[in-house]
């Protein structure tokens, strides 16, 4: 993350508001269509992590129990199948030496995921809400001569920002001129 800066926040007039322009893009071009979201993740990006935290927090503020119980749930079973990857042979033996204990423990852990699915639904729709509203604004908003400059400046080395790198992960790279 050397040399990583983040973009600046681009102003509501421009995001969202007046100086904003919105159209239903072209599906039949699908590359063209990709080149719009990456600009305007890559333009727009403070403004989409800034709305992302908010939308997040306020579904936190509103269900507030079963955002953490999801967050908990959501973070146990992923180290639960980080460990039980990477150690099957001694969950073998104990299956094989204690297979009441296993048997109960399965059902033990169904129970409570059962019981806090609708906490595990709050906290997928607190982070994919977001995410969606975020691809249908990089979707519809058409781009201007700053988001061309700036997409520029990413691509030939000038300024890398967080969303860059993100997408860049992603193998979302994309040519200066598109």
């Amino acid at each position: 993350m050397d040399g990583v800066e983040l973009a600046p926040l681009r102003p509501l007039n421009d995001f969202l508001l007046e100086g904003a322009r919105f159209q239903v893009p072209n599906l039949n071009d699908l590359e063209r269509y990709s080149n719009r979201i990456i600009n305007n993740l890559l333009y727009y990006q403070t403004n989409y992590f800034l709305s992302t935290i908010v939308l997040f927090l306020c579904v936190g503020f509103y269900y507030p129990v079963q955002m953490v119980t999801g967050i908990v749930i959501i973070t146990l079973a992923f180290l639960a199948f980080v460990y039980f990857t990477n150690n099957t042979s001694e969950w073998r033996r104990l299956k094989a030496k204690h297979p009441i204990i296993s048997v109960l423990t399965i059902l033990f852990v169904t129970y409570v995921l059962t019981r806090a699915i609708g906490a595990i639904f709050v906290f997928l729709f607190g982070l994919l809400l977001p995410i969606a509203l975020t691809i249908i604004h990089a979707s519809l908003r058409m781009r201007n001569i700053n988001n061309k400059i700036a997409r520029f400046k990413e691509y030939v080395g000038l300024k890398r920002t967080p969303m860059g790198v993100i997408l860049e992960a992603l193998g979302q790279e994309q040519e200066a001129g598109s």
